[in-house]
């Protein structure tokens, strides 16, 4: 059975990306910072493993103890929610380190064993904040816009040797615990004088109508990952297809 690595399955994206594959008949390792089988599927095909992208030594033990890989997801990712001048530039380094860095070291950790086989498939999870500007969002987004650029780049470095890359790119999901874990973490002390400006924007988002479900981000990864033909970014919900076709991106 081909066997797939995803980042950040404590929850959300990971785990249903996890159950897709795992439907799918796939050896599926799981991955996250303190392992746990919590909310995932039972399945013998199941390895839940310890992994903190940003760490050199997790990133290796975790690939030594999860063997042949032919299918690697970065999904880990962290969130923030404010303006520039609300944010700590130490919070900015820490968010670029995981959603960057820490797809780029676990690309070059699976790279050497997917070239000697000449086959492969890496899929960055990136986000639909990409295809618009926002505001409040002005650090994440150019996180994920680095992991786009390097995202392309890398996908033509790799052709020669039959590995492919791809991009999914999700909406806003409030089903999941992304948006409160981000403020958890990186904080959202917004400054007084944008207060009014930021409060205002997230009522806006209150009324959308178009959302994104975790499942269909895992579809969406299934596609990216089995299907040789799928282009390289892939909106992934709703929302995102929305704005997809007004950024005249091509999905099919």
């Amino acid at each position: 059975m081909p066997r797939i690595l995803i980042t950040g399955c404590s929850s959300g994206f990971g785990q249903a990306i996890a159950a897709q594959f795992l439907d799918q008949g796939w050896d599926v390792i799981a991955t996250m910072r303190s392992p746990s089988a919590e909310g995932l599927p039972e399945s013998d095909r199941l390895q839940v493993l310890a992994l903190d992208v940003t760490n050199a030594a997790s990133i290796a033990a975790a690939i030594e103890a999860a063997g042949q890989i032919d299918a690697l997801v970065n999904n880990a990712g962290v969130g923030m929610l404010n303006v520039l001048e609300g944010a700590d530039i130490a919070r900015a380094r820490e968010l670029f380190e995981t959603n960057v860095l820490g797809a780029m070291a676990m690309t070059r950790a699976v790279m050497p064993a997917m070239r000697a086989r000449r086959s492969g498939v890496v899929v960055n999870v990136s986000s639909s904040v990409t295809l618009r500007p926002l505001p409040a969002l002005s650090i994440y987004s150019a996180s994920k816009a680095a992991l786009n650029a390097f995202t392309e780049s890398f996908a033509l470095e790799v052709n020669e040797f039959g590995i492919r890359a791809r991009l999914v790119l999700p909406g806003s999901a409030p089903s999941t615990s992304f948006g409160r874990n981000a403020v958890a973490r990186m904080g959202m002390d917004v400054p007084e004088a944008y207060g009014p400006f930021v409060q205002a924007y997230f009522q806006s988002l209150q009324f959308a109508t178009e959302k994104t479900e975790a499942r269909d981000v895992a579809q969406a990864v299934w596609r990216a990952v089995t299907d040789e033909t799928a282009p390289m970014k892939l909106p992934a919900g709703t929302d995102a297809e929305t704005w997809a076709r007004e950024a005249g991106l091509a999905t099919a």
